[in-house]
């Protein structure tokens, strides 16, 4: 029976994520499921019967497993990242001594069409926002104050659940809140005078009956479910998709549509671009840079609306 050394170099390198570079849950779980997809292919074929690493993973099996990947009819985005995956860890067993170098040569995420960001226009998201207010229920109250700030400060989702009571200084003037994103970067945040509103009725009218139903014991969390917990990353994608639709919205609305509506929003009211790298936590400027084609494609679309013969 072959011994199958990629196991322990897995465990490995996953703890070398979690520890030295201080990869996120959600990344963590993203590079587990990919590392066990390549062991799996790699197990699964008869012919390998090395007990060694390097004749295990040798770069005509790693290029097979590229092409198998390719094969399953994944999205560009899946099929790139489960690339980039599989290359980082062959990488880092070339850094341990573990393969050679050339391995990794000519192992390249498949590149991705540079399609642009989906947001909503202002109307569509008045719209989205005023939906919860049509039931005014202690569950419509909690959802119209998280659309709201995720839509008024450009959160993330998982941002956005993470939020803990202590996390926002309600009193203070301005009201701020502080959040840690990517890389445990945190940064502090105004929320807009309507997100504030929506917030504090929440917490006036919804949150404490929702905690009474843990007997005192609630998750420190801002915003909680029936269930008195908290409010998972999955529970807002649900709400998110389900006011979209409410408002006639002809696509599935998501919560990142939020976060880019918000960013070209910004910049369309000529918000300075740094600044809304700062507020949105990107690493690099070019990253935040794709919203300004966003603002130049609507300003050219209301151009034409307004000079048809331009």
């Amino acid at each position: 029976m072959v011994l199958f050394m990629i196991d322990n170099f897995i465990e490995k390198y996953l703890d070398f994520l979690k520890e030295e570079k201080l990869a996120s849950n959600n990344t963590m779980e993203a590079y587990t499921a990919d590392l066990n997809q390549l062991k799996q292919f790699l197990k699964s074929d008869p012919s390998v019967q090395a007990d060694t690493l390097s004749e295990q993973i040798t770069k005509p099996k790693v290029q097979e497993y590229l092409v198998h990947l390719r094969s399953l009819n994944y999205k560009e985005a899946t099929l790139a990242r489960k690339t980039v995956v599989a290359r980082a860890f062959i990488k880092f067993l070339v850094g341990e001594g573990h393969l050679s170098k050339d391995l990794v040569d000519g192992l390249q995420a498949p590149k991705m069409s540079k399609g642009l960001p989906k947001v909503l226009s202002v109307e569509a998201i008045d719209d989205l926002l005023e939906q919860p207010s049509r039931k005014n229920t202690p569950e419509s109250l909690r959802d119209k104050s998280m659309l709201s700030l995720a839509y008024g400060t450009g959160l993330r989702a998982s941002e956005l659940v993470s939020l803990n009571l202590e996390d926002v200084a309600i009193d203070s003037i301005p009201v701020t809140l502080r959040t840690t994103g990517k890389g445990d970067k945190e940064r502090v945040l105004t929320p807009e005078p309507s997100s504030i509103e929506d917030l504090n009725r929440y917490l006036a009218e919804v949150r404490p009956k929702f905690e009474k139903t843990k007997n005192g014991n609630a998750d420190h969390a801002l915003f909680l479910n029936r269930r008195g917990t908290r409010l998972t990353r999955q529970g807002f994608w649900l709400i998110v998709r389900q006011y979209g639709q409410q408002a006639g919205i002809g696509f599935t609305v998501t919560p990142h549509m939020l976060r880019h509506s918000y960013a070209t929003h910004q910049l369309s009211g000529g918000r300075n671009l740094r600044e809304l790298q700062e507020t949105l936590g990107h690493a690099s400027l070019q990253t935040t840079q794709i919203y300004t084609q966003l603002t130049n494609e609507h300003l050219r679309e209301q151009y034409d609306k307004a000079h048809p013969r331009a």
